[in-house]
């Protein structure tokens, strides 16, 4: 392995609970793999751009991907064709993703250049990788504690699938407003899953 790509769409920088699991896989990795390239794409310290009216038109007219109208899509998504494995660390807003991981997702995910349209709908055009999203919540969105439903992680894997990324692990942090106590068991619970795969088989059980 060679690249990665790190993205963060939590607002709380280094107090993000998910962006710290993420550094921590990021150090299993680079353990087995010392030259390992590491980009991270902040999306709260740094905002993307929002869409403009000229990206939108030129996304039915044809216009060649090098179009200066298309430089922060293609910036972002050479990113991505770059990485052998990509890493999101997003948490769950309002039932679904945040305002600022979706301008990425629509950046990345463009007709002609991504993904084409086909006859049997949309095919991505991107070579699969394995993909990592550890996903934070205030609050529970599986089994009998669910109080609230989760429109993230189908959207997601939709998302992900039309690029041609197939290949999706799901980490969810629950429970991260209920206390302090549910959140240690929360992260303990994501690193014994993660530690079974052979990437991250390093991960410590310490808070």
């Amino acid at each position: 392995m060679d690249n990665l790509l790190l993205v963060n769409a939590s607002m709380r920088g280094s107090a993000s609970i998910g962006l710290r699991l993420a550094d921590e896989m990021v150090a299993c990795i680079r353990h087995q793999y010392p030259h390992l390239k590491v980009t991270l794409r902040d999306l709260a310290a740094t905002p993307l751009a929002p869409l403009s009216a000229g990206y939108a038109t030129a996304l039915t007219g044809f216009v060649p991907p090098h179009d200066p109208v298309f430089a922060s899509s293609e910036a972002l998504i050479s990113e991505l064709e770059g990485c052998d494995l990509l890493l999101i660390a997003t948490p769950m807003h309002n039932f679904t993703v945040p305002a600022a991981l979706k301008l990425w997702i629509d950046h990345v995910l463009r007709i002609h250049r991504t993904f084409i349209a086909g006859p049997e709908g949309k095919v991505g055009l991107l070579k699969d990788r394995p993909v990592y999203l550890i996903v934070s919540s205030g609050g529970y969105h599986r089994g009998a504690r669910a109080r609230q439903p989760d429109f993230l992680s189908a959207y997601l894997r939709h998302v992900l699938g039309t690029l041609g990324l197939q290949n999706v692990h799901f980490v969810y942090l629950e429970g991260m407003a209920v206390s302090d106590q549910a959140r240690l068991a929360s992260v303990t619970q994501a690193r014994l899953e993660l530690a079974r795969q052979r990437w991250f088989g390093e991960l410590t059980l310490a808070d």
